[in-house]
């Protein structure tokens, strides 16, 4: 596949790159989010993209007019309860060892914009009532102060963990996961969406290829990435193509360039298909065909050196049929006909 991959509005969205419809049904609730000042609630399996859509929620509202302010986001899971509060509402000189001077907390910073809450499963229970009160009353004190201060912030929280469950076992407040749940985006995971890995695959080998020196993934190494399961989701698929890039020799990425645990994985998976009772049987059928289409024609056009009528005559389908697919899949047969 070519490096020079369709990235037009209908695959990128706000920096966010898919052609999965799942995906686009979020791209649709992100834009509706735009146009409101609701707290935003993101789930999803880590490397699935999380703070990518908190940016889009911020930017599809900063070009409806609604919030000029800057994206802020923190780790809730990097600091201890006492440095997450002042991380988060600021401290005033004196107000603790080493607080030489006054600082503006996060929520200051993101005044009139959009602050990112990451992994607010992780926020120690002392603060998750605090947090509750900035969130029903807009006000805060930094650590040290007592002036009221008022904020105008858009939050987006995220979270890899189930917070039902963590509010099951006494470790997250039932009334923030509430206020905090007010629209909800949850994330699939990049296996449940396979059509995305060439999509994301051609724009890492872009990213990371040497300036002036475009680098091309044959069919083979492509075919190992549809059937991986990507475990650590679309940042594992970064990290593989990154390290790909750095080996690749003579313009082209092949097997032997991606992760050892990427190849023997895929190879004993290749044949598993994953069962998620949770989603109905015809949408899974639906996936399942198109992943299993794309890879027929690849291996078609592989063998016929990119020639569309041979293809048609070993597939059964009509001329005109593989056409359309080869632009349904966004295949470039020219890297075929080598």
């Amino acid at each position: 596949m070519k490096t020079r991959h369709d990235l037009s509005p209908s695959l990128n969205f706000h920096n966010v790159l898919s052609r999965s419809p799942k995906m686009h049904v979020i791209f649709e609730l992100v834009e509706q989010v735009g146009d409101c000042h609701s707290t935003v609630l993101i789930g999803g399996e880590t490397g699935t993209g999380k703070e990518q859509i908190a940016r889009a929620v911020h930017a599809t509202s900063a070009t409806a007019g609604h919030r000029s302010g800057p994206f802020v986001a923190v780790n809730c899971a990097a600091f201890n309860e006492n440095l997450l509060e002042s991380e988060l509402f600021g401290h005033e000189k004196g107000s603790f060892t080493g607080a030489i001077g006054q600082r503006k907390g996060r929520f200051e910073q993101a005044h009139g914009g959009t602050l990112f809450l990451d992994e607010v499963g992780d926020i120690p229970p002392p603060m998750q009532v605090k947090l509750l009160r900035v969130l029903q009353e807009r006000t805060f004190e930094r650590v040290g102060g007592s002036a009221p201060i008022e904020v105008d912030v858009r939050i987006i929280g995220a979270t890899h963990q189930p917070l039902e469950k963590l509010i099951k076992e006494g470790k997250f407040r039932e009334d923030l996961y509430y206020r905090l749940n007010v629209i909800r985006v949850e994330l699939p995971p990049l296996r449940d969406r396979p059509e995305d890995i060439p999509v994301l695959a051609a724009f890492f080998a872009n990213k990371y290829a040497r300036p002036g020196h475009p680098l091309q993934i044959v069919p083979e190494a492509m075919e190992i990435l549809l059937a991986h399961p990507w475990p650590g989701n679309v940042r594992q698929l970064e990290n593989a193509m990154e390290r790909a890039c750095v080996t690749a020799r003579d313009g082209v990425i092949k097997p032997e360039n991606l992760p050892p645990d990427v190849r023997h994985r895929s190879l004993k998976k290749k044949s598993v298909l994953q069962v998620d009772l949770s989603r109905p049987l015809p949408e899974q059928m639906t996936e399942i065909t198109a992943t299993f289409e794309e890879r027929y024609l690849r291996r078609a056009l592989k063998r016929t050196r990119g020639h569309v009528g041979r293809c048609a005559k070993i597939s059964g389908l009509s001329r005109r049929s593989i056409t359309d697919k080869i632009a349904q899949y966004k295949i470039d047969k020219e890297e075929y006909k080598k």
